[in-house]
């Protein structure tokens, strides 16, 4: 982003790139613009308020600012910003309708991934091109194109984690669920049909959420209250294994020895031993 670093420049039909440097401990006072802004954090740290609500800046953070919020910046070490102004009235009804309104629901800062970071420079590196090779008429459609393209992947950025945000909700939902209900669970279909979600839907969401499936955690939940019964408990191994939801005592001692490298006995022995040792050292 060091090839960025321009004086001030100003471009055709209410779009203009500029740059903003900040000393160290510079404070910006609170003021209000009545047009829209993305500013673009190219190098330092600090913080900004937008509307009373405070973030912290650093590299690749993305302020949006809609007109007339009030907002103030405040640079903690040498900070260079880029500032991308543009009017509204002077863009069409679809770029008004699909793109600013979107990008512009909320004043507020974006952390923007390496992936996203790149496409948004270039398109920055794009629009400065514009402005240094201006060509009247071309300039001009470059530069509504190249802001577009910038609105776009916002607008994508913002959907999807929109929907990762609804699904790690409903990851969660499920695991509490799972945590609950343990005992009457059988089949992954039963569960996602308990949940109103595909299967595949299902073990996806939950797996990016937590690493596991969640016919896996059910196992885990199931055999730590296995566990438990063994040692707190006068149970026996087939009470246990119905307690917990295993549909059958063969299914029950496999898994238990697959995971835990045991049997349930010998487990349930090895763990009453270790008690009945503390007790006489203590």
């Amino acid at each position: 982003m060091r090839s960025l670093r321009h004086e001030l420049l100003h471009t055709k039909d209410g779009i203009h790139l500029y740059e903003n440097k900040h000393r160290a401990k510079n404070r910006i006072k609170s003021h209000f613009h009545e047009t829209h802004q993305l500013l673009y954090v190219l190098e330092g740290e600090g913080d900004c308020i937008l509307d009373g609500r405070s973030y912290a800046l650093q590299e690749d953070r993305f302020i949006v600012i809609r007109p007339r919020t009030t907002h103030s910046i405040h640079a903690s070490s040498k900070m260079t910003i880029l500032v991308l102004q543009f009017d509204e009235l002077h863009l069409t009804d679809d770029y008004r309708d699909e793109l600013v309104a979107p990008v512009f629901k909320h004043s507020e800062v974006l952390q923007l991934n390496a992936f996203k970071g790149s496409e948004i420079r270039q398109l920055l590196r794009k629009m400065l091109y514009e402005q240094l090779h201006d060509q009247e008429i071309q300039s001009a459609i470059g530069l509504k194109l190249f802001l577009g393209q910038i609105l776009l992947a916002l607008v994508r950025m913002k959907q999807q984690s929109s929907i990762q945000d609804a699904n790690d909700r409903r990851a969660a939902e499920l695991k509490r669920y799972i945590e609950s209900h343990y005992y009457q669970l059988t089949h992954a279909e039963d569960l996602a049909a308990k949940m109103g979600i595909s299967s595949r839907y299902m073990q996806q969401i939950f797996k990016d959420s937590y690493q596991l499936t969640p016919m896996q955690y059910l196992t885990e939940i199931r055999l730590n209250r296995v566990k438990h019964l063994l040692v707190e408990t006068q149970l026996d191994i087939v009470s246990i294994c119905f307690e917990v939801g295993f549909e059958s005592v063969s299914t029950f001692y496999r898994v238990f020895k697959n995971r835990v490298g045991v049997s349930p006995l010998v487990y349930q022995k090895t763990q009453l031993d270790e008690a009945k040792e503390n007790d006489l050292l203590n």
